[in-house]
């Protein structure tokens, strides 16, 4: 009886500890966060640094100080998880991005987006895999099978979608934005569907029924994938519509749009579906219908809240990754053998260099192909941008790599550490020096782009000016859209030489008749004698 005392007061001691321990990692970290953010305004403008790597250099300087007040036990306050990066930091990131892109800029270019994201993903993928098949081998990692080769190339196809947003700016300039943003997220889906792949398919006998199954899989994935991000966002915008919860809360309206957005992210999870692309494309149709349906007080909360929780989300992912890159257990593995670990990442950058080059330069030659306008074409400096601005490899990459070649964050074996270290290496690499020749090399090769301040820097000297200057920019497409309408194609002739546009009007057409007046937006608010959108309604009677 005493015995079993004992070992319940021991075994309550150690909760109590390990609660107090959590709680000092968790004040660190936030106290780290805040310091980024500090840092990262001071050195705001800079044409060199950026957040991303305010935070990654923090990261650097606090594993060091960790690692010296630990004696080298340990270089990080929080253990890295899969879980954690994407089910609770992606989401808000992803999210965000799909609210406040630019939906006409983003439709125009949609088809060279996805020929990028997904048949430029395939192309990367097989070139870093073939690569690393003939390569590797002979640097004698250890015992790595073709499931590991090909799960490599899926992991340095995935470019870093959140740190294009870092380095690129959607106002000035948009088009590239467009593209490179657009085709990392169609990139990092695509990176996920082939690394799941790899992992459920029989790789001993691969065939051409293997690649057929892959891309019908991954066609399936995009589709299903789209279409409950659509159906999320539509459900909101006819709840909130119908409903109107803005008469008696705004808080409701807030939060049903934050909690349907990340619902839509939890059943593509659940579903097996690409939940990055589930939650931006949810992201864009709230943005378009669900947005407008609220009242201006939601408007102005909804995206300030999304755009901070998506910055908060950022930081805490290159700190983090700053952090993990000491992780001495995973060090030891290499440390006999340093020259192999800088070889191998060096193969690694040079076949992602490749890999990149490989699809970029082609596939904007096809896609240039297919437009008549020479403004609309991919110019040779475009293509260098893309092709610089896609190299950067982050937090996908590092979380496939730990999901690959390590078990809740630790490995044992001498091969997989070093892959690990080495895609930390190639993250950090890639991030500081391809992330900090981004800015200076747009302006070389594009020295005419005007420098706008971003929408969200600064607080609105009122929220009615907030708003214009939100259908301006984040929502631009709503007023342009409206200019376009009045434009009639001419014939069948004219979606044969302008079929972006063409497509556009006819589904501005559909959109007006059948769309808004069913989910709301722009021009179809509640109307709520004494509330906020009765002035809307009033100003489009007076027009």
């Amino acid at each position: 009886m005493s015995s079993n005392l004992e070992t319940l007061v021991l075994s309550s001691k150690l909760a109590v500890q390990s609660d107090y321990a959590s709680v000092v990692s968790i004040t660190l970290f936030v106290g780290l966060l805040c310091a980024c953010i500090v840092i990262g305004h001071l050195l705001e403008g800079n044409r060199w640094i950026n957040e991303s790597i305010t935070a990654l250099f923090l990261g650097l300087v606090t594993g060091v100080v960790i690692l010296l007040t630990t004696k080298g036990k340990s270089s990080r306050i929080l253990v890295f998880s899969e879980d954690l990066f994407f089910i609770y930091l992606l989401p808000p990131i992803i999210f965000n991005a799909g609210f406040q892109v630019k939906k006409k800029q983003f439709f125009r270019n949609f088809m060279t987006i996805t020929l990028f994201g997904a048949l430029g993903t395939l192309i990367s993928f097989t070139i870093i895999s073939l690569g690393a098949i003939g390569l590797f081998k002979r640097l004698n990692l250890g015992s790595l099978d073709l499931g590991d080769y090909l799960a490599i190339g899926a992991i340095f196809s995935a470019t870093d979608s959140v740190c294009t947003l870092q380095v690129l700016n959607q106002d000035e300039t948009p088009f590239l934005y467009s593209l490179v943003f657009g085709e990392g997220v169609v990139n990092d889906a695509t990176s996920v569907v082939l690394f799941n792949a790899i992992q459920k398919f029989d790789l001993v006998h691969m065939d051409a029924v293997f690649v057929v199954q892959l891309v019908g899989n991954f066609i399936y994935l995009f589709f299903t994938s789209t279409v409950l991000g659509a159906v999320a966002g539509l459900l909101s915008a006819y709840i909130i519509k119908k409903l109107y919860f803005g008469r008696h809360s705004t808080d409701r309206e807030v939060s049903l749009m934050m909690l349907m957005a990340y619902l839509s992210y939890m059943i593509a999870e659940l579903l097996g579906l690409s939940s990055i692309l589930t939650v931006f494309f949810c992201g864009i149709v709230m943005s378009h219908y669900t947005w407008h349906n609220v009242t201006e007080s939601s408007r102005i909360t909804t995206k300030h809240a999304f755009a901070t929780m998506s910055f908060i989300a950022e930081i805490f992912l290159f700190l983090y990754v700053g952090m993990d890159a000491l992780d001495i257990e995973k060090w030891k593995f290499v440390s006999d053998s340093p020259a192999k670990s800088v070889g191998l990442s060096s193969l690694l950058v040079g076949l992602v260099l490749m890999g990149r080059a490989a699809f970029v330069f082609p596939l904007s030659f096809l896609s240039n192909l297919t437009k008549k306008s020479p403004t609309e074409k991919i110019n040779i400096r475009q293509q260098v941008i893309i092709w610089w601005a896609g190299l950067m490899r982050g937090a996908v990459s590092i979380a496939l790599a730990y999901n690959q070649f390590a078990r809740a964050g630790h490995t044992q074996l001498r091969g997989n550490a070093i892959m690990i270290t080495s895609t930390i290496t190639v993250v950090l690499f890639s991030t500081v020096v391809f992330g900090l020749l981004t800015k200076p090399l747009i302006r070389l090769l594009l020295p005419h782009v005007p420098k706008h301040m971003s929408s969200m820097s600064s607080d609105p000297p009122s929220p009615k000016s907030f708003l214009s200057r939100l259908l301006e920019t984040g929502q631009g497409s709503e007023v342009e859209a409206g200019r376009f309408d009045s434009i009639e194609p001419s014939s069948f002739r004219m979606l044969l030489t302008k079929p972006s546009k063409s497509v556009h009007h006819y589904w501005r057409k559909f959109d007006n008749a059948f769309m808004r007046p069913a989910f709301g937006g722009r021009g179809f608010v509640p109307f709520i004698p004494g509330s906020p959108t009765e002035r809307d309604y009033r100003a489009e009677e007076e027009h």
